[in-house]
């Protein structure tokens, strides 16, 4: 009995202390200060709440607008800023531009889940916006707790990083008429391959900063692009469709999401839709499949580039870029161990280096490239 009373003693006396300790420590790490900025007195109040729950955040002050959101960015210097869309004075987007000019400051854009809040979410990033969390239902949300652990998570990641300017990188798009984006047929396809019927394709896995990363890359390659490309950027559906045409109108490339029987060919890049992960059957086609999700993604990555590697082989170029999390890393891994050529993005230019660490770690990477190096890098394959 006494032997028995002793054990239950102490395991109850070292859970405690230690889950005292451990909180101890949380609590008295320096919280990130947040400022939460939305028209909505309702969303102001539920994302305080949900915020307030977590020890690592504090929030600091609250906007109703852009205006005073920019102000109170000046006067309170957050280390995060959370930015709703549609304001009156000034809109999120207008409010990103000045804090980037007079405070730079991470901001996290707060996303409507429509084709118009996918267009103001990439111009917000391209203002210099960090990232963006889709709203899950509309402008007003009753629930949050859906997107929580994803709200969490890129605030702290945003709180980390340090606010990248406006990129003034010149495109292409002016060398060429803007074109619609067009769906050719599997047909259309195949004769396009026709000249080279054995192309090497590079399949590209990227996450967090990818929009403007990929806006920095595809415009400085040329229409007669030797090789052709398939990207899996994590996006919601509409998310990756708006990403396509804003891409196609700034590059010489043709740029769209990939439908079922497309055959990557050079001068063609494809974007896996949101939803949807990316096969690559036996021949070469493109098949997607509405799979579970993987490594909480879907598109994933690792799933485009281990079937690719088991058709391309050596053809396959697998390449990295600046995410969250480590998508990439066992697909890059199969591309190598296949013959394929390997590359990933360097850490000075990813806005988070956790995918291409992963990939590093795993030892699947040929070679590390800086993100204004990658298009003279796929210019010489």
């Amino acid at each position: 009995f006494l032997h028995t009373f002793l054990h239950t003693f102490l395991h109850t006396f070292l859970h405690t202390f230690l889950h005292t300790f451990l909180r101890a420590r949380r609590m008295s790490a320096k919280p990130i200060k947040v400022l939460v900025v939305d028209d909505s007195l309702f969303m102001r109040a539920a994302i305080k709440t949900l915020l307030d729950s977590r020890p690592e955040f504090y929030v600091i002050d609250m906007a109703k607008d852009g205006k005073e959101a920019v102000e109170k960015v000046r006067s309170l210097r957050p280390d995060v800023v959370t930015m709703d869309f549609n304001m009156p004075r000034k809109n999120g987007v207008e409010a990103v531009v000045e804090i980037m000019q007079q405070c730079p400051t991470p901001v996290l854009m707060f996303s409507a889940h429509t084709r118009q809040g996918a267009k103001e979410t990439f111009e917000a990033l391209h203002a210099g916006a960090f990232d963006f969390v889709t709203k899950p239902a509309g402008e007003v949300s009753a629930q949050l707790d859906g997107i929580a652990d994803e709200l969490c998570t890129k605030l702290a990641a945003a709180a980390r990083s340090t606010p990248r300017p406006k990129p003034t990188t010149p495109t292409r798009a002016s060398l060429r008429t803007t074109r619609p984006i067009s769906v050719p047929t599997m047909r259309t396809s195949r004769t396009m391959t026709a000249v080279n019927p054995n192309p090497r394709i590079v399949f590209v896995a990227i996450s967090t900063g990818g929009p403007v990363a990929l806006s920095r890359v595809l415009p400085q390659l040329p229409a007669s692009l030797r090789v052709g490309m398939v990207i899996v950027q994590h996006m919601p559906p509409t998310f990756t469709r708006a990403l396509a045409e804003r891409l196609n109108a700034e590059s010489a490339l043709e740029v769209r999401e990939a439908v079922n029987g497309d055959i990557p060919c050079p001068g063609v890049v494809l974007i896996a839709p949101g939803g949807k992960h990316v096969e690559i059957d036996s021949g070469g086609a493109i098949r997607l499949i509405t799979g579970p999700l993987v490594h909480g993604c879907r598109p994933a990555a690792d799933v485009t580039m281990k079937s690719a590697a088991s058709v391309y082989g050596r053809r396959a170029i697998g390449l990295i870029m600046t995410g969250m999390g480590k998508d990439g890393a066992e697909g890059l891994l199969a591309i190598k161990q296949a013959g394929g050529k390997t590359l990933a993005q360097d850490k000075a230019s990813s806005v988070i280096f956790g995918m291409p660490k992963a990939a590093l770690e795993l030892d699947a990477v040929d070679e590390i490239v800086a993100l204004d190096d990658i298009a003279s890098k796929l210019q010489l394959l």
